[in-house]
C-alpha cells in the first residue's frame, strides 16, 4: 500500500540528501547517506544503489513504500548512470529533478537530455539547494501526488 512518501534516486554526489533537507526545511548538517534513510515523507537512497545494478532490486522493492519517484540529475555531470527508461519500471509516479543549477559548471541542456534518457515524458524541475530556486515549486508538485 502507498504511504504518501517520495523516494529519491540518483548517483553519488548528485544532491539527494541536500535536496531532502531543503524540501523538509531542515537546516541541520547534511550527511552522506550510507543506507536507506527515512526522513518524514522522503526516502533518501544511497547513490551506490543507483550506480550498481545489483541494488536495482532494492530500489524497486523500496518503491513499494512510496507514491512518487524523484530521479535526480546533477547539472554538472556529463553522463547518465541509469539505464534508458529506468523510471518507467517503477510502480509509482516518476518526476525528474535537475540539481546544482547555480553551479558554474552547470549545463542545463545536457542535464535535461541525460535525464530524458531515464524519464521520457514526465515533469522535470530545476532546483538549487543553495539559492532555493525551484524548491517550493517542486514541493508543491510533489504534494499534488501525496
Amino acid at each position: 500500500m502507498k504511504k504518501g512518501k517520495v523516494m529519491m534516486i540518483g548517483p553519488i554526489g548528485s544532491g539527494k540528501s541536500t535536496l531532502t533537507k531543503r524540501l523538509l526545511e531542515d537546516s541541520s548538517p547534511v550527511l552522506k547517506t550510507q543506507a536507506l534513510s527515512y526522513n518524514d515523507w522522503i526516502i533518501d537512497t544511497p547513490g551506490e544503489y543507483s550506480e550498481n545494478p545489483l541494488f536495482y532490486r532494492s530500489l524497486l522493492a523500496t518503491s513499494l513504500e512510496a507514491r512518487v519517484l524523484l530521479v535526480i540529475q546533477d547539472a554538472t555531470r556529463l553522463q547518465q548512470i541509469l539505464p534508458p527508461n529506468f523510471a518507467q519500471g517503477f510502480p509509482i509516479i516518476p518526476l525528474g529533478v535537475i540539481t546544482k543549477i547555480d553551479h558554474p559548471d552547470a549545463n542545463l541542456a545536457k542535464a535535461e537530455k541525460l535525464l530524458r534518457q531515464v524519464l521520457a515524458q514526465n515533469e522535470i524541475f530545476h532546483v538549487s539547494s543553495v539559492t532555493l530556486k525551484g524548491i517550493s515549486e517542486l514541493r508543491t508538485a510533489i504534494q499534488k501526488y501525496l
